[in-house]
């Protein structure tokens, strides 16, 4: 009927033992005796796989209400099912409140005692193949998760290295390197953690910023490498690169990370008072993506040396911006900035060489 049935026995009568021993036997089971509440406990202990316990409420040294009490209340026994075993109808009600699976009344029924015995053992192997059934499921399901998050690991860094190429396109053309985008994209990342945005939203921006630049891949060379400061036209047609990036990357509003890189590349020139390009935005009509890159784009610049431009010193870097808090930037966000600056320099600093000095901020952010 059963295989492998283990049943764990605990009854004074030497007339109900025996009685209980003859149907049992019926099962093939397993039997194991025990004498006493304690010698249940240590049944259990040794045999955690049983599948029922037959006891008497009145036992030495242990009591059924005990012993019972302390299946029901281990972590690792409490489904095994208890039938207690009683000649009081009272007794009936306390051990199923303490969590008797049933109870067996005395005189025994043999036939009401087979039927009470088999059920309870027929629960215990349901409930053991469920168990077993959702533990190879949740392993199965553990599998696959790990398969798909390496998957995406693997989709997210190829995200980050396209992203990187394409803006580095644009980055090459202004003979700079990728240690530029690389710095805006972890500096861009760290002040959005820093304002508490959202931690899917700071991954996205991680991502994004790189492309804030890609549209100068459509400047003309002789006013993209220009050394030294740009004629008013040729700063206008210079201003165009938020334009020609926002349209590269149009049309994609099922990818976050290119539209939010269209976002930015349109926006990261925009000022704060509203006197930047190429719409005139102000205040919180900026995205707060491009609030964030305009600020780590600026202060990176101010402390690199390029083409047009030698570099700042950190000094003139902070008077510099903090001079265009309320109208190129964000305040609060440039507060913010240069209240961890130190962490800034840091991370900045691993990423690029050492910092030179250069004249107006008009020139570095053109």
């Amino acid at each position: 009927m059963f295989e492998n049935v283990r049943v764990i026995l605990a009854e004074n009568d030497p007339l109900n033992l025996g009685m209980l021993e003859q149907m049992l036997q019926q099962f093939e089971c397993t039997l194991i005796k025990a004498g006493n509440g304690q010698e249940v406990i240590d049944a259990i202990s040794a045999h955690p796989q049983v599948d029922l316990v037959v006891m008497d409420l009145n036992m030495p040294v242990l009591d059924g209400y005990e012993v019972l009490r302390r299946i029901k209340q281990d972590v690792h026994w409490h489904d095994i099912p208890v039938v207690m075993a009683t000649a009081d109808g009272e007794e009936v009600a306390a051990v199923l409140e303490l969590g008797a699976n049933d109870f067996l009344a005395k005189p025994f029924n043999l036939c009401e005692l087979r039927h009470r015995v088999m059920n309870q053992i027929r629960n215990k192997r349901l409930a053991d193949f469920a168990s077993n059934t959702n533990a190879v499921l949740e392993m199965e399901v553990a599998k696959r998760t790990a398969a798909l998050q390496q998957a995406l690991a693997r989709a997210l860094q190829s995200e980050y290295e396209i992203s990187l190429r394409l803006g580095r396109a644009a980055e090459f053309r202004d003979q700079e390197t990728g240690s530029h985008l690389k710095c805006i994209s972890q500096l861009s990342k760290r002040l959005a953690q820093l304002a508490r945005i959202p931690g899917e939203e700071c991954d996205l921006l991680y991502f994004a910023s790189l492309l804030h630049d890609v549209g100068k891949i459509g400047i003309p060379d002789a006013i993209l490498l220009k050394p030294g400061k740009l004629l008013p036209d040729e700063f206008e047609t210079m201003k165009e690169h938020t334009v020609i990036g926002g349209k590269i990357m149009s049309g994609a509003r099922d990818y976050p990370v290119i539209e939010a890189g269209r976002i930015i590349a349109l926006q990261h020139h925009e000022k704060w008072d509203g006197t930047g390009y190429p719409y005139g935005l102000k205040g919180e009509e900026i995205h707060i993506f491009a609030r964030v890159v305009s600020i780590v784009d600026v202060f990176d610049a101010l402390l690199t040396e390029r083409v047009y431009k030698r570099a700042f010193t950190v000094e003139e870097t902070t008077a510099i911006m903090m001079d265009e808090s309320g109208k190129a930037f964000d305040p609060q966000l440039l507060e913010l900035f240069f209240e961890h600056v130190d962490e800034f320099l840091a991370l900045q600093g691993r990423i690029h060489a050492d910092a030179v000095s250069v004249t107006s901020i008009t020139d570095i952010i053109r």
